[in-house]
């Protein structure tokens, strides 16, 4: 059976951050949606087809990664596009609280499990919400996303 597992998110934008849990993550299964979430409740910095293009563009050589859109319940797409893991990146104590919570839930609703990755050491600060704010304020925010992010 083939291990196929999503990365979900908004990711807005792409960090360092998500690109190292995406860059380890992809040896441990054989095939990584990174899915990005829909949420009409949320105002996003990027458009959709922004963050589709980053995502693509920054993993294009890679040919075990997909990049796909859902909305509603992580679980429902996760059974839709028969994938068995979710994988999410833990950056702090705050991180752990707040995912395994998400993981017991997912896991009590189906049979998915998640599979967590310690972000690398030098990118645990990096969040795109602080991107988001460097962005707005001006400042340089090219150390803290690939370089296929840019800002207009």
């Amino acid at each position: 059976m083939k291990k196929r597992a999503i990365f979900p998110g908004s990711f807005d934008p792409l960090t360092l951050g998500h690109y190292d849990i995406i860059q380890r993550g992809i040896t441990l299964f054989d095939e990584l949606v990174i899915a990005i979430g829909i949420n009409a409740e949320k105002k996003y910095m990027f458009s959709l087809e922004e963050r589709t293009a980053f995502i693509a563009e920054a993993f294009a050589h890679e040919p075990k990664i997909k990049v796909m859109t859902y909305q509603g319940l992580t679980v429902d797409f996760c059974q839709k596009i028969d994938a068995n893991f979710i994988l999410r990146g833990l950056r702090n104590p705050g991180d752990f609280e707040f995912e395994k919570a998400i993981a017991h839930t997912n896991r009590k609703l189906s049979e998915i499990e998640t599979v967590f990755l310690l972000t690398s050491s030098g990118k645990s600060f990096i969040s795109s919400s602080i991107v988001r704010d460097v962005i707005r304020n001006g400042g340089d925010y090219t150390g803290l996303v690939p370089e296929t992010v840019r800002v207009p």
